[in-house]
């Protein structure tokens, strides 16, 4: 009954202005600033809410894939809901805390992509995949910026600050190669600290 809906994805994007951009960065946004942004992130929440829902495990990264003898165990997944299908390989390839090559990354998609194509005997539509697998980068990588900030902040727990580098830097190859000319990728640049690369964070 929990779902990736566009209540949900739009609180993790709250969470991330409220944690990250005001929190972390002290950079509150006046109420006009934070309707704009909201306003040109909303389309892509109700995007990626509109998808055929699936299982998703939801945290399916580096650290939660452990190996037992010969069996691959996974864990932390107490909050697991159903959304789009490319949520967890995003988790997976693009990884805060591990980054491969893009190269890799492609390689590892197509393979997803011909296994899928496999198993359920129908061509994936490649073109609307990385549209989805782009989109889903982008929502869960701001989360992630928001939830790193909010250990900082709130919990005192300082060991996730280094990893919001990269995933700024994930953020911000999404926008530059997927949603350039966009209004999206205008306002986020405007009003995140950081993401253009420019401003100096501490972090």
């Amino acid at each position: 009954h929990l779902k990736f809906d566009v209540k949900k994805l739009m609180w993790e994007f709250d969470f991330m202005l409220d944690h990250y951009v005001e929190g972390l960065c002290g950079s509150p946004l006046e109420s006009f600033a934070k309707k704009e942004v909201r306003e040109v992130f909303s389309p892509l929440c109700e995007l990626l809410a509109a998808q055929k829902p699936c299982f998703t495990h939801r945290d399916f990264h580096s650290r939660n894939l452990m190996v037992d003898k010969n069996r691959l165990v996974l864990i932390d997944f107490q909050d697991a809901r159903m959304g789009l299908y490319q949520y967890d390989l995003v988790s997976l390839l693009k990884d805060s805390y591990i980054q491969i090559d893009d190269s890799l990354l492609e390689e590892l998609v197509d393979l997803y992509i011909r296994l899928k194509e496999k198993e359920e005997g129908r061509e994936v539509d490649r073109g609307e995949f990385w549209q989805m697998f782009d989109g889903a980068s982008l929502q869960r990588h701001l989360k992630a910026m928001g939830t790193f900030a909010y250990q900082s902040v709130i919990n005192n727990n300082h060991r996730y600050r280094r990893y919001i580098a990269p995933t700024l830097g994930y953020v911000r190859q999404t926008l530059n190669r997927k949603y350039r000319n966009s209004d999206l990728r205008e306002a986020l640049f405007k009003y995140i600290p950081g993401l253009d690369g420019r401003e100096t964070i501490e972090l």
